[in-house]
């Protein structure tokens, strides 16, 4: 059951920092060891000095990321791998597009399906198509100048972070039995039905299993995290506000505590 609705809240959800004190019963998590996780979305989140967290909903930190990099993790990355692997089921081979490829979910989008071995599709503006090419991307759509639905047709699973019109159009680029996974929107069956497709709407869960396996790829130089910038926990809101303006590369970070001892929370 939903718990009623509270004022005022503590946002953020994903963190990275250093345990301080383990409840009654914990056994696989110690005082001072270096931490990163999402955070369950009906508690008080992550932009605050303390936060109480499920141990079953951190994992170690991937040892070669600051802090600050490691909070711009968990809930991009667990985002982008349960669209493509726990719902898309994309494989070696398959044709891939992402929506908002240069987005703090698409750049992990773009590096996970290309470590499978898929083709990989972006969209994004015109200053990012380098930098996706650089991240594994093997073709990308500048949508200031093209419409996808022009260019593409027949590929495996659609991975939508955009919605609205992007969402809409993009039903009609799958194949017959593919999928299209969205966080921005809706996925009705009877339009999944009407193009032969599977469409999923999906909110991402915490897990550490998969957290673990995400470190495993950080740390062995196939995956790195994208922080467009870094603020100061005092400016919280300030961080908030562009985070609304859109068109950010990658992540925006909150930095509980001075650098010397730099604790993540993403924002």
């Amino acid at each position: 059951m939903r718990p009623p609705s509270r004022r005022p809240i503590v946002p953020s959800f994903e963190v990275s920092g250093i345990v301080e004190r383990v409840g009654a019963g914990v056994t696989d998590m110690k005082r001072g060891e270096l931490v990163y996780g999402l955070l369950n979305f009906w508690r008080d989140g992550a932009a605050a000095e303390l936060v109480a967290a499920r141990a079953a909903d951190l994992a170690p930190k991937p040892r070669s990321l600051d802090h600050v990099h490691a909070a711009a993790v968990p809930l991009s990355g667990l985002t982008a791998w349960q669209a493509l692997f726990d719902h898309a089921g994309v494989a070696a081979g398959d044709r891939v597009l992402i929506h908002g490829a240069a987005g703090g979910v698409g750049t992990f989008a773009v590096q996970f399906a290309h470590t499978r071995g898929a083709h990989v599709i972006g969209t994004a503006s015109k200053r990012n198509v380098a930098f996706l090419e650089e991240l594994g991307a093997d073709e990308v759509v500048d949508y200031s100048s093209a419409r996808f639905g022009d260019r593409l047709r027949r590929v495996d699973a659609v991975i939508d972070t955009v919605g609205g019109d992007t969402l809409d159009r993009s039903w009609g680029v799958l194949r017959p039995g593919g999928v299209l996974v969205t966080i921005a929107g809706d996925a009705p069956e009877a339009i999944a039905a009407k193009y032969g497709v599977r469409g999923v709407s999906m909110l991402v869960q915490p897990d550490r299993a998969q957290l673990v396996e995400i470190a495993g790829l950080i740390d062995a130089g196939r995956v790195r995290p994208v922080v467009d910038a870094v603020f100061p926990l005092p400016r919280a809101r300030e961080a908030f506000e562009r985070g609304l303006l859109g068109h950010t590369r990658g992540k925006l970070v909150l930095q509980v505590v001075p650098p010397s001892d730099a604790v993540g929370r993403s924002s």
